[in-house]
């Protein structure tokens, strides 16, 4: 007989249009792009794995999907994330998959943050023509880049690049490495989840190169009337990771109480070492002549009260960056 304890794993499939819901069916909300495509069906075999229900991939299309514009353009990182939320409040899926710095640090009335899986690799990559590195890119190369951050952080390190805003997915990006461009910035996470590794010449160290608020980790979220209801508390918590929750949240209060969009070149990287909880943040000028780095520990365990140690460490580097100018450096909406 068969224990209690133990099941048959569910299928993972994708719906070609809308799926209406079902007994035993999880429907998971996701971009198109074959980076979320490809993140979210990891999410979807571990779901399918740890419960045993089907799990269907609901594909929606958000306006930054569609628009060729430069991303603060187009209002911020939210732009990939409000279409994905609308369907969730209409329940035209049960969970949505997300870049956890894609999302905007304020709360959604009713949708929780469910689970934040194990971190990938955080860093930015460095992906050159002939293998160069940021050292070894002749003088004046063309290097390109959506982010304000590592437009400021490339030219603090190399002032003589010409830094160009790009836009696009990883795919299109990349061809332009020998087109017309000498390198381009991406996210490690994303390259390594597409398998695209390969292409990368030089992951930056974090401590020279911090990353966006929440780059290399996901979220998954769910509308909060069924965040601790079967089988969404049971997915959930097969797939969130405490340390990383931590880190993220740390992360994001930071950006929000700095009242930070994207388009304020801000890094921040949190890290857990024999528990305790670090975070440092770098808030640059938008040219890369100038920079603030603040960081400060706080003692983390997963017993502790979900956040609470995360979001007075966040706040305690922010303001610590404010109140030694970080306003001066970069568009900032918070004040002292």
């Amino acid at each position: 007989m068969t224990s209690s304890t133990t099941h048959t794993p569910g299928s993972v499939t994708r719906a070609a249009g809308p799926l209406a819901a079902a007994p035993g069916l999880l429907r998971i909300g996701t971009r198109g792009s074959a980076l979320a495509v490809a993140q979210t069906t990891r999410v979807a075999e571990a779901i399918a794995h740890a419960t045993g229900v089907d799990v269907a991939l609901v594909i929606i299309t958000t306006h930054g999907d569609v628009s060729r514009a430069p991303l603060a353009q187009l209002g911020g990182t939210g732009v990939f994330v409000s279409a994905l939320r609308e369907a969730l409040v209409a329940g035209e899926c049960d969970l949505a998959v997300h870049s956890l710095k894609d999302l905007p640090t304020g709360p959604c009335d009713g949708i929780a943050l469910g689970a934040v899986p194990v971190r990938a690799d955080p860093r930015d990559a460095l992906c050159a023509r002939d293998g160069l590195t940021l050292e070894t890119l002749p003088i004046g190369a063309k290097v390109g880049t959506g982010s304000p951050r590592r437009a400021a952080q490339l030219l603090a390190r190399r002032p003589d690049l010409a830094v160009s805003d790009i836009r696009g997915n990883v795919d299109t990006r990349l061809a332009r490495v020998d087109a017309d461009l000498d390198a381009v910035v991406l996210a490690a996470a994303g390259l390594d989840r597409i398998g695209r590794g390969n292409a990368i010449s030089e992951r930056f160290a974090l401590d020279v190169a911090p990353p966006a608020p929440g780059q290399g980790a996901l979220a998954i979220e769910v509308r909060a009337a069924d965040a601790e209801s079967a089988p969404f508390a049971q997915a959930l918590a097969a797939l969130n990771d405490p340390q990383a929750r931590a880190e993220a949240i740390a992360e994001r209060v930071l950006l929000g109480t700095l009242e930070a969009g994207c388009a304020a070149p801000i890094g921040a990287s949190g890290s857990m070492t024999d528990g305790i909880l670090t975070l440092t943040a770098t808030v640059y000028r938008l040219d890369g002549s100038e920079q603030l780095t603040a960081a400060a520990s706080l003692p983390w365990d997963a017993s502790m009260p979900d956040g609470a140690a995360p979001t007075e460490l966040g706040r305690q580097v922010a303001r610590e960056l404010l109140a030694r100018g970080a306003e001066q450096l970069a568009p900032l909406g918070a004040a002292l």
